[in-house]
Parts: C-alpha cells; sequence; structure tokens
C-alpha cells in the first residue's frame, strides 16, 4: 500500500495535511482509541461469523483499559525511541474523563497506548501498528 487508510481519507474528504506534532496527546488517543477498536474487531470478527453479543464479548475483552495497560507494558522493550516518547505523552496526558472500571493507573497507560496507535495511525504506519498489536496478542495469550 503505497499511502496509508488516513491518507486515502484526508484525500476522498478533501481535508489538508496538518503537521502531527501539533496534535495532543489526547487528540491522539482519540483517533487511536477507535483504529485499535477497529483492529481488534477486525480480528474477531476474521475468526469466524458468530452472533453479535459474543463478538462483543471477546472485543472487550481486549480494547478494556485494564487489557490495554498489559499490552503496553508487554510492548515497551519492543518501541522504538520515538514510539516510547509517543507514548509517555499519552500516559502522561491529563484526561478531562475519568477511570470507569479501571484503575487511574491503567487508564493512563491505556491512554498512552491509544496515543500510540493514534501516532502510528497518522504517519501512515499502519503495517507497524498492526506488528506491535499482533506481538502483544501473541506474547500475552489474549483470547480473542
Amino acid at each position: 500500500m503505497s499511502s496509508g487508510i488516513d491518507t486515502y481519507i484526508k484525500e476522498k474528504f478533501g481535508l489538508k495535511d496538518v503537521d502531527i506534532r501539533t496534535y495532543s496527546p489526547l487528540t491522539l488517543a482519540y483517533i487511536g482509541d477507535g483504529v485499535f477498536d477497529l483492529i481488534i474487531r477486525s480480528v474477531v470478527v476474521g475468526k469466524g461469523n458468530t452472533r453479535p453479543n459474543k463478538l462483543h464479548y471477546r472485543t472487550s475483552g481486549i480494547v478494556k483499559a485494564h487489557t490495554q495497560a498489559l499490552i503496553i507494558e508487554y510492548l515497551l522493550p519492543y518501541l522504538t525511541e520515538e514510539e516510547a516518547d509517543i507514548y509517555r505523552r499519552g500516559k502522561n496526558s491529563k484526561p478531562q474523563n475519568k477511570a470507569k472500571n479501571a484503575t487511574a493507573s491503567d487508564y493512563r497507560k491505556a491512554t498512552g497506548l491509544e496515543a500510540l496507535v493514534g501516532y502510528l495511525y497518522l504517519t501512515d504506519r499502519f503495517e507497524r501498528l498492526v506488528e506491535l498489536v499482533k506481538q502483544a496478542v501473541d506474547g500475552l495469550n489474549l483470547e480473542m
């Protein structure tokens, strides 16, 4: 793929390029949340057709803050310096929302992971992103 899905969307909707460095970590986490969810849903659906409530159960077990915290803790040694910096910026940001069903620590780590996902997506590094998610899913033996 010569250009990523974000580039394709921008072209089709006539959106101008924005310097990624101007995005706040919470903006990166916002888009990253949706992209991470899409990756996990794609894997879950790809494993076979089943009832929607079963699909939701499998997906929600992975996209919740606690599991995202486990994922990023597993991935930290594999991140580049740039990726680790984006994660730290996201983790140290001050989200407006409170964690619903997670500890504050897990919520911050999950926000950092989502910021990294958003950053990789917006910089057209989708292959690297999927590689990292697969590495964590396999390494942690996550059930999907």
